[in-house]
Formats: structure tokens, C-alpha cells, sequence
């Protein structure tokens, strides 16, 4: 079992940063985060390893955020730069055992963060 609890979210204008945490309990997992706006379905946004040797973004996100670990803490972050009003969402926290692809949406998930940019 993982327990995933998430932090950071909040209102930022356009062109501002935000940063995100997710502290993982129990076991250790590659981890990820997703995003779900209004109306769409949730949507894949970054991956890290465990050692943070591998590493995968959105096209919709590269260049603007990075997604970051620390293992000692047992906690993910993603820092958002340059965000805009479409990157409006719930920000979900994902955890999957190694191997397990990031197609789909399983493995283990946090409550989410409100993450609202105004224009």
C-alpha cells in the first residue's frame, strides 16, 4: 500500500510559478503526477524513477515545469513556471510499481490540489 498526500496548490496569475509536493508513505515507487480539468479527463503530466535517472513530461508542460524527488523524505515536487489559464486543474499525486507502464490510470493516487490560473 502507498499513501500519497499532496501540497502546494493554490491561485497564481498567468506567467507565475507554483510548487507542488507529494509526500508517499509505505512503499517506495516510481512517481508521477496527473491533471484534470473541468470537464476533460484526467491527464497524464510528469514521471520520475526512483533514482531519478528517468525522467518523462507532457508535451503540453516541457520546458516549463520540472518534476523533481527526494528520496530521504519520500516526497515528489513539481515546480510550474510560465503557467497559463489551460493549466487550470485538480493535480494528482501517482504511484506505480516499477515496470508498470503510465498509459491508463491506475496505481495509487492522492486527493488532488486545486491549481487555478487567472488571466
Amino acid at each position: 500500500q502507498v499513501q500519497l498526500v499532496e501540497a502546494g496548490g493554490g491561485l497564481v496569475q498567468t506567467g507565475g510559478s507554483l510548487r507542488l509536493s507529494c509526500a508517499a508513505s509505505g512503499r517506495t515507487f516510481p512517481l508521477g503526477w496527473f491533471r484534470q480539468a473541468p470537464g476533460k479527463e484526467r491527464e497524464f503530466v510528469a514521471t520520475i524513477s526512483w533514482s531519478g535517472g528517468s525522467i518523462r513530461y507532457a508535451d503540453s508542460v516541457k520546458g516549463r515545469f520540472t518534476i523533481s524527488r527526494d528520496n530521504a523524505k519520500n516526497t515528489v515536487y513539481l515546480q510550474m513556471n510560465s503557467l497559463n489559464p489551460e493549466d487550470t486543474a485538480v493535480y494528482y499525486c501517482n504511484a506505480r510499481p516499477p515496470g508498470t507502464s503510465w498509459l491508463g490510470l491506475n496505481g495509487y493516487w492522492g486527493q488532488g490540489t486545486q491549481v487555478t490560473v487567472s488571466s
